[in-house]
């Protein structure tokens, strides 16, 4: 790919008409969709290999974008999942020893269409102050037509009702091993059912770090299939879209409530643990996206810097009963974290792993970690 297609221009449009004019990496096309703004100063890596960007146009708000390249153990999973990019500065060159591809190689490799050399700060206070969120990223022509564009962005689906975890869940369930952690937990008898709503590779390594082996497995895999894969705990992960539509995952957590397996859910997970208790669940105007927010734990008012990658969020209106509220954002006083009065399972909305970013909340896998023990000496007392 010539250098010279980087100067090509290209465009950044939103749905009240507003255009940015800026530069493409060399990728042409046009992609419209949800505007998310990141606010995390590294790690775009994983940001950009996460899979709860799926059919979101990201942009990040840190100006210079790049310069530690792209490693091989950094990605959160084996392909780009999110629509396009906005970055305001993209480096050229490299400077990690662990990078093996720059970063506009590497977007250019997988066909991620990226405009530059645009006021990424500007365009992330537009999108708060005038609660917009739809926008598209034209790159390869010399002209546009802005009435038809911005109907083809009026016209778009966005996130609501659509589920979105049926187009990106494994298709066959496997064993996760991580050579490095698994050889030395490869005899845990703590087996981990991960349900794969858009897991990321991280958030696998830090149950194997915990002596756990795990299977992953899809998204609609019944619980009767489960049962049999005889779990110690249950995994909800973290995935893209709304919730809601996912109604067959609903109900069958609601059966994995009645026994006393151990269930953690994150992100997504979370929002469908709350929703198989009766809880609504609410479109965000800009949603959370960032490495730097601050969750208030309730039970002993110690503040955790958090990273954040969510759309929907659990409801305080009709609360259910049999749930409790563990956390909240200091950022808005939204639900953070819930936990079931009466079985042993919990949610956090934000991303405990947090890689890159703060491990302040990492300690959740410890308590998950905990539940599974006091479940497995009642299950396995008797041998």
């Amino acid at each position: 790919m010539e250098d010279s297609l980087f100067n090509d221009k290209a465009w950044l449009i939103m749905e009240d008409s507003t255009i940015f004019t800026g530069k493409s990496i060399g990728v042409k096309g046009i992609v419209t969709g949800e505007l998310v703004f990141n606010t995390s100063m590294t790690g775009y890596q994983e940001i950009i290999t996460d899979p709860s960007y799926f059919q979101q146009i990201v942009i990040l708000t840190y100006p210079h974008i790049g310069n530690v390249g792209i490693s091989l153990e950094d990605n959160e999973s084996s392909k780009i999942y999110l629509k396009g990019l906005v970055i305001q500065n993209i480096s050229e060159i490299a400077s990690s020893y662990r990078s093996y591809m720059t970063l506009k190689k590497f977007l250019q490799t997988n066909n991620i269409i990226t405009i530059t050399n645009i006021d990424t700060r500007k365009l992330t206070r537009l999108l708060r102050n005038k609660k917009i969120n739809k926008g598209c990223i034209i790159t390869g022509q010399n002209n546009i037509n802005k009435d038809i564009l911005i109907k083809k962005i009026k016209s778009s689906p966005g996130l609501s009702g659509i589920n979105l975890v049926k187009k990106i869940t494994t298709t066959m369930n496997y064993s996760y091993i991580f050579n490095k952690l698994h050889i030395k937990h490869n005899n845990s008898i703590m087996h981990i059912i991960a349900y794969d709503f858009g897991i990321k590779t991280n958030i696998l390594n830090m149950l194997v770090l915990r002596g756990c082996r795990i299977t992953v497995i899809n998204a609609y895999t019944s619980f009767e299939e489960v049962m049999n894969l005889n779990p110690d705990g249950i995994f909800l992960s973290n995935g893209p879209g709304d919730p809601q539509p996912c109604t067959f995952i609903i109900n069958t957590i609601k059966k994995i409530l009645k026994t006393d397996i151990p269930i953690f859910g994150i992100c997504l997970g979370h929002q469908l643990l709350a929703l198989a208790n009766n809880a609504i669940i609410t479109k965000m105007i800009i949603g959370h996206h960032g490495s730097n927010h601050p969750v208030k734990d309730l039970k002993t008012n110690k503040i955790f810097i958090t990273a954040q990658n969510h759309g929907f969020t659990v409801n305080h209106n009709n609360f259910p009963k049999n749930l409790y509220i563990t956390h909240i954002s200091l950022f808005d006083g939204t639900i953070q974290g819930i936990h079931h009065r009466y079985k042993p399972a919990f949610g956090f909305q934000g991303h405990p792993e947090a890689n890159p970013g703060p491990h302040d909340i990492s300690i959740l896998f410890d308590y998950f970690i905990k539940l599974i023990h006091k479940y497995c000496y009642k299950k396995y007392k008797s041998i």
